[in-house]
């Protein structure tokens, strides 16, 4: 697989009770990080890691997942091409450098790059 998932996101308005529906339903192990609203959801097995965080501005919660790429920005100008819409430009943070796009029926698929 050229760009494999590597990251999830639960994104919504109580992060304290997504975190703690997701470990008592499905077992997942948290590090919370209360200064960003948002808890890392650990890596088991071939499974892969993920986050629970709260929604931007109080706006509804979504369900995001991030594809590995080299150059985030050349996929974000290819999902353009292919009519899909940068919802996210590329965004350095200090551990990943990450950008979202949507796909011609709007669903929003991240980019990340050092995970």
């Amino acid at each position: 697989m050229a760009h494999p998932v590597v990251h999830f996101e639960v994104v919504g308005k109580d992060v304290e009770r997504l975190q703690s529906f997701y470990s008592e339903l499905l077992g997942w192990k948290t590090q919370s990080i209360p200064e960003m609203a948002y808890a890392m959801v650990e890596k088991e097995g071939d499974g892969i890691g993920g986050g629970i965080g709260q929604s931007q501005g109080g706006g509804p919660g979504h369900v995001t997942f991030y594809v590995s790429a080299d150059d985030p920005q050349a996929v974000l100008d290819r999902a353009e091409q292919l009519g899909g819409k940068t919802v996210m430009p590329v965004t350095e943070l200090p551990q990943v450098t990450i950008a979202m796009f949507a796909d011609p029926e709007g669903h929003v698929i991240g980019i990340a790059k050092g995970m």
